[in-house]
């Protein structure tokens, strides 16, 4: 909100700049030349065209009487926006000299130049010229990869940066102080990167609606979109949901929440020991929490309308997010590629995500600690997905399924400076010492079919000879 005392800061400036601009406008100002200063200001990064003033120095007010009326005011903002695609505030000062009227504009998109009839127009001291072929060709090689900083909503003041984001559990997940007043807290959400300042006030960043909104939905599309998603089915397939649970707080603040009602949706795995009948859950916490947290991490954020997605089954539970992986699939247990880098940082502060490449390790250790089946990645025309199985007996898993836990333990003991045995890969899927021709079936199938390797050093004996995975031989 533009007030006297920022229009009495603006009047003391030396001279006008690429974002503030100042016309008398007494009586009138041209739509056509308003488009072309808020296109070219637009281009430059946002700003301020003010009426009113005169425009040589001293400055003074002088008032106009442009769009003097609310419908002229509201014609002109849709004629604008029309026009140039922009949603341009325009504020009304009464100065004691007169009325001044204040244009709000903001910044063009990211990578996309502003045009009037093709003249991609910037400032030039006092005046519009067309922007350099070089100038032009740096605005459209402008890197998508700060779309995380882009403004989700704009020109608010501290109060309501307060009342859109869950700064409470922001500063504690962070553990930090609480600050006291909103100023304070504005501040230090501004060097966090979750808010910028905006041409009138504060603007929340992507980044910052997706860590921390207190609702999703209170947002603009592209982020009210990406609230994760938890569906409960009866049985084995989607024929019947009996539980929808969509999350509408931004993905840090409301993470613990989601995990906590997935895995309470788990269903109980019944276990006698010692005579007395025990339950637990069939998926571990653990697993379920790595396994969210690197969807919401490794989502791909290019692709609109799309969130994490979490189903569960009766023997399985699948977590999926939008986009492909940049890594291949055989490498989520000892390579990290992040998508979303300055995303996941900010995970990782909040001790939601693991460091780089642990998060899948500690999903396969409590897999084997379960003794579950491996799980299983997989990749569709868009989206990645992991899947958690419910326990089954080792007669009853696929040829498929063994292969892929001897390959997922081979890794793991590689990554840990161990190695891989008969005798390990038996611990690892609950058999006796009498099992070891079975678990040595399974250790040639894996070896046939490229994913592991015998260690070159190693003996010549199977009862004792170790393996590493098909990567760690790579040159």
């Amino acid at each position: 909100m533009v007030d006297l005392q920022t229009l009495e800061g603006w009047l003391r400036v030396n001279a006008e700049s690429e974002t503030l601009e100042f016309k008398e406008a007494k009586f009138s100002f041209h739509r056509d030349t308003l488009r072309k200063y808020c296109v070219a200001i637009a281009n430059e990064g946002g700003g301020y065209l003010i009426f009113g003033v005169s425009d040589q120095k001293p400055r003074q007010v002088v008032g106009s009487e442009a769009f003097r009326t609310t419908s002229e005011l509201n014609e002109v903002k849709k004629y604008l926006l029309d026009q140039i695609g922009l949603r341009i505030n325009i504020e009304e000062v009464f100065h004691s000299d007169g009325r001044v009227l204040v244009f709000v504009i903001p910044s063009r998109p990211v990578a996309t130049p502003l045009h009037v009839d093709g003249a991609f127009l910037m400032r030039s001291g006092e005046s519009l010229v067309p922007m350099s072929p070089d100038q032009l060709k740096n605005v459209l090689n402008e890197s998508r990869s700060d779309w995380m900083l882009d403004p989700a909503l704009s020109d608010l003041s501290p109060s309501e940066v307060v009342d859109l984001l869950d700064t409470q559990s922001i500063f504690e997940l962070l553990e930090l102080t609480y600050p006291e007043g909103d100023e304070v807290i504005v501040a230090r959400l501004q060097s966090l990167k979750l808010i910028s300042s905006s041409a009138s006030g504060w603007a929340i960043t992507n980044l910052g609606a997706i860590i921390g909104a207190r609702k999703l939905s209170s947002f603009p599309q592209t982020i009210a979109l990406r609230a994760p998603r938890f569906t409960l089915y009866d049985g084995i397939s989607k024929v019947q949901a009996i539980r929808e649970f969509e999350s509408d707080r931004g993905l840090a603040v409301g993470f613990a929440a989601l995990v906590t009602e997935v895995y309470e949706a788990s269903p109980q795995n019944y276990l006698n020991e010692e005579l007395i009948r025990t339950s637990a859950k069939v998926f571990p916490l653990q697993a379920l929490r790595e396994l969210i947290a690197n969807a919401f991490v490794h989502q791909d954020f290019s692709i609109t309308g799309a969130s994490v997605m979490i189903d569960m089954y009766e023997d399985r539970v699948e977590i999926s997010n939008p986009g492909l992986p940049s890594i291949e699939i055989s490498r989520f247990i000892d390579e990290y590629q992040s998508r979303n880098e300055r995303f996941a940082n900010l995970m990782r502060r909040m001790r939601i995500c693991e460091e780089r490449g642990s998060g899948i390790d500690k999903v396969i250790f409590a897999a084997e600690v379960h003794q579950l089946p491996a799980p299983e990645f997989r990749t569709g025309s868009f989206r990645t997905t992991a899947v958690m199985f419910a326990p089954r007996a080792f007669a009853a898993m696929t040829r498929s399924d063994r292969i892929r836990a001897c390959y997922q333990h081979c890794s793991i003991r590689y990554v840990v400076g161990d190695r891989m045995t008969n005798q390990t890969l038996r611990e690892r899927f609950g058999l006796s010492n009498k099992d070891a021709a079975t678990v040595s079936v399974i250790i040639a199938a894996a070896k046939d079919d490229g994913h592991i390797l015998s260690e070159t050093s190693a003996t010549t004996s199977t009862r004792y000879a170790r393996y590493v995975p098909f990567w760690a031989m790579r040159p």
